[in-house]
């Protein structure tokens, strides 16, 4: 249980824009540039995160399919 956890903490502090790494890298990239970025540009950022994050999510069910009838061949 604690390895799912650590996990999963370890996933969410990735750079992906809609997790908190994501927002976390926002904060940043404000910080150094000294000036709010316009709403456009972050809701940007947060699409390309979760496009990323659903391509993720097919492609490991896609290898946990092929892996489930693979093993049933």
């Amino acid at each position: 249980m604690a390895f799912i956890s650590v996990n999963l903490g370890i996933l969410n502090l990735l750079p992906i824009p809609i997790l908190d790494g994501g927002q976390i890298l926002l904060l940043s990239i404000e910080g150094l540039l000294r000036r709010d970025l316009s709403m456009a540009v972050k809701e940007r950022f947060v699409q390309v995160g979760f496009v990323f994050l659903l391509l993720l999510f097919a492609y490991v069910m896609y290898n946990d399919v092929v892996r489930l009838i693979s093993i049933h061949s």
